[in-house]
């Protein structure tokens, strides 16, 4: 059985504006491949929850293959995947079994069940008024103290990117590090930027005319 624990007021504000970046994860306690499943209960790490339009749907069954290949890249980071799609536990399996038989490869992350849309709802990941269940990719990046830091959010007929969803953990994780900026493009390894020096005599003092706000600030570096 579920046992789903989203927060009402997190529900009834999501159902309008939606979560946003800063807001809390709303929490929940529910089914999924790998067993009982709580959100609070990956407090201390990185988490990317996600979710799908439906099991058996060909953009779908690529996005698991490329993420289920890309896991270690996300452990390394000390981050864990969890993706969530309105189809219930046992269609996850079977999708799951026909994914490791047809590309050689387990999905080991979880995928927990939604058949209510409840945990959908809360996140925004269908609108309250749809009449289609099936959920939009929704991406949510959630940190260690488990704030929403990153979304994305495509269409049912456009897969993610693995390589921008590691990309993006890693700008977040090197942002953490200090007072500093991952320009447009960051990869692990470029040069971030300081945070501007909001005085006028910064502004005056500076050699160049963008001296002031555009400075480098090291170089982050991939876990």
């Amino acid at each position: 059985m579920t046992d789903k624990m989203i927060d009402p007021k997190a529900q009834r504000e999501a159902s309008g504006a939606g979560l946003r970046i800063g807001d809390v994860a709303p929490d929940f306690s529910v089914r999924s491949t790998v067993g009982q499943v709580r959100l609070s209960d990956y407090r201390g790490r990185w988490l990317i929850l996600f979710s799908h339009p439906a099991d058996f749907t060909p953009v779908c069954t690529t996005e698991f293959v490329a993420l289920a290949s890309s896991a270690d890249k996300f452990e390394k980071r000390d981050c864990a995947l969890m993706a969530l799609a309105v189809d219930s536990l046992f269609s996850h399996f079977a999708w799951l079994r026909m994914i490791r038989d047809r590309y050689d490869i387990e999905v080991r992350f979880p995928i927990v069940e939604d058949p209510t849309l409840v945990i959908g709802r809360a996140y925004g990941m269908v609108a309250p008024q749809d009449n289609d269940s099936a959920t939009v990719r929704t991406t949510f990046f959630i940190d260690p103290q488990g704030v929403i830091r990153a979304m994305t959010c495509y269409p049912a007929n456009v897969g993610r990117s693995t390589p921008e969803m590691l990309r993006t953990l890693d700008a977040l994780q090197a942002v953490d590090e200090g007072p500093v900026l991952a320009p447009a493009n960051w990869a692990p390894g470029e040069a971030l930027l300081a945070q501007p020096d909001a005085s006028l005599d910064t502004v005056f003092s500076a050699k160049g005319q963008t001296d002031w706000f555009i400075r480098e600030a090291g170089r982050g570096s991939r876990k």
